[in-house]
């Protein structure tokens, strides 16, 4: 995924399926380097993770 997506993606209002490593997530936000973003597992668990963002895919 690139920096503008992930941009889109966070001021969006629609429910947006990202995926890191097969796994359902939600972007919290994007990092100031322009090359991560803090994301967190869909779900009841809110363990946070900083992930490449290249690593991102849309469903």
């Amino acid at each position: 995924m690139d920096v503008n997506r992930v941009k889109q993606i966070l001021s969006s209002s629609a429910d947006i399926e990202v995926k890191y490593n097969g796994t359902s997530v939600w972007i919290d936000q994007l990092n100031e380097d322009g090359r991560t973003a803090t994301v967190h597992l869909r779900g009841p668990l809110e363990e946070h993770s900083i992930v490449e963002i290249n690593e991102l895919n849309e469903e």
